[in-house]
């Protein structure tokens, strides 16, 4: 069942029922919202509405940290790794994960939501039975499950950690698949008919590939970044730390207290196997982290690998486009040569036929008419083998095409 909490102005906090009147309410919020959802080991949820300070009070962090998830601050991707929690900052997944509970931000946003229902299925162990169904089967096989199916069971940070990652590395890759989708056939159309209309979509297009490859680079990065250094992987270990300082051990390694019952059996089970594990010196063994990162580190190299195609799709279309500007280029290049070899050729026989055709009296000009005939004829044949002359030499010099 959800209830919802809400911060009085000592920074306290009252729980009073959830219903559909007070989540409407919560939903028509200011875009600044201070809304965070809770979500236990059980996945069950609780919304609260409490300001920073309550928060860093609940899960001990710093102010500069829950800053990096505050919407109006524009933080890349992180994932932080701090004593007591993990702090999430996935484009819109903003959550605080610690040993026992995660927090959150804007569930109600509509991209947050499948990823609460995410968490509420898959944060409650294996062998979680709801309270009042199963008790007495939950009796009998309690042992059974503590000693068998519990050995495969992921800490509950990793178990929300590997949430976050499959939402924001689905996400991604869903935005490059409609990315893809709207792209190829846009520079398909581009190649075939070069219009305005078509280059101004094409342009757009190319804006969302280079910001959604930023988006994707960083989420890589920082995987990336995890991957290479044990250290901050040994820092996402909350169960491991929490286990390690809080659970007494004895000389050879046992725990001192044993379950009451097969619930908390279990959970204790976990903690002595991950106190066990940092007395033998295992606390930095990160292997299970590391395959966990590994997994959705490829998954998101992969989404680059398709924008990284895309771009070189893209980046191909402009060389053709750019081959075929310039052989338009080059056939006005050709039109503006022939239109200039014919003017000068004009050009000479005008000057000829101008200074036979102007009245200026010339001895040799007496009773000589005949001469202008022979004169204007020989002047157009020279003209005519000027103009081939320069067209032929363009065409050896490769100017012109054949």
């Amino acid at each position: 069942m959800m209830t919802t909490t809400r911060g009085d102005g000592g920074g306290g906090s009252s729980i009073v029922p959830a219903d559909p009147a007070s989540v409407a309410t919560l939903k028509k919020k200011t875009a600044v919202s201070r809304s965070w959802i809770l979500l236990d080991s059980t996945g069950e949820g609780t919304i609260l509405d409490v300001d920073k300070y309550a928060i860093m009070h609940r899960v001990q962090i710093h102010a500069r940290d829950l800053r990096i998830l505050d919407p109006l601050l524009s933080y890349p991707s992180t994932i932080l790794g701090r004593e007591k929690a993990i702090v999430l900052n996935l484009e819109h997944i903003k959550a605080i994960i610690t040993a026992e509970e995660v927090l959150l931000r804007d569930p109600l946003d509509d991209n947050v939501i499948p990823i609460v229902e995410e968490l509420r299925r898959r944060l409650p162990p294996n062998n979680y039975i709801p309270q009042g169904q199963g008790d007495t089967k939950e009796q009998q096989n309690g042992q059974i499950d503590i000693e068998g199916g519990e050995e495969d069971e992921s800490p509950f940070e990793f178990r929300a950690l590997e949430v976050a990652l499959e939402a924001i590395c689905s996400f991604l890759d869903a935005r490059t698949t409609d990315l893809e989708t709207d792209s190829y056939p846009a520079l398909d159309e581009l190649t075939s008919k070069i219009s305005s209309r078509n280059l101004d979509r094409v342009r757009k297009l190319k804006s969302a590939m280079t910001r959604l490859t930023a988006r994707v680079q960083k989420v890589r990065d920082e995987l990336e970044q995890l991957l290479d250094d044990d250290d901050d992987m040994a820092d996402l270990y909350l169960s491991r730390k929490l286990s390690g300082a809080s659970s007494p051990v004895s000389g050879s390694g046992a725990p001192i207290w044993c379950p009451a019952s097969p619930t908390i059996g279990s959970k204790i089970s976990k903690a002595s196997r991950a106190s066990a594990a940092t007395i033998r010196g295992d606390e930095n063994d990160v292997e299970e982290l590391e395959m966990l990162l590994e997994a959705y580190f490829m998954q998101i190299d992969g989404t680059l690998n398709k924008l990284t195609t895309l771009r070189e799709y893209i980046d191909d279309t402009e060389d053709y486009i750019n081959i075929q500007l310039d052989n338009h280029r080059n056939q006005l290049i050709q039109l503006e040569l022939f239109l200039s070899s014919g003017t000068v050729c004009l050009s000479i026989y005008s000057l000829v036929a101008g200074i036979f055709g102007m009245n200026i009296p010339y001895t040799w000009n007496d009773n000589h008419g005949y001469i202008f005939k022979w004169v204007v004829i020989l002047t157009g044949i020279t003209c005519a083998s000027l103009f081939i002359l320069i067209i032929s030499y363009a065409r050896y010099k490769g100017l012109v095409g054949s």
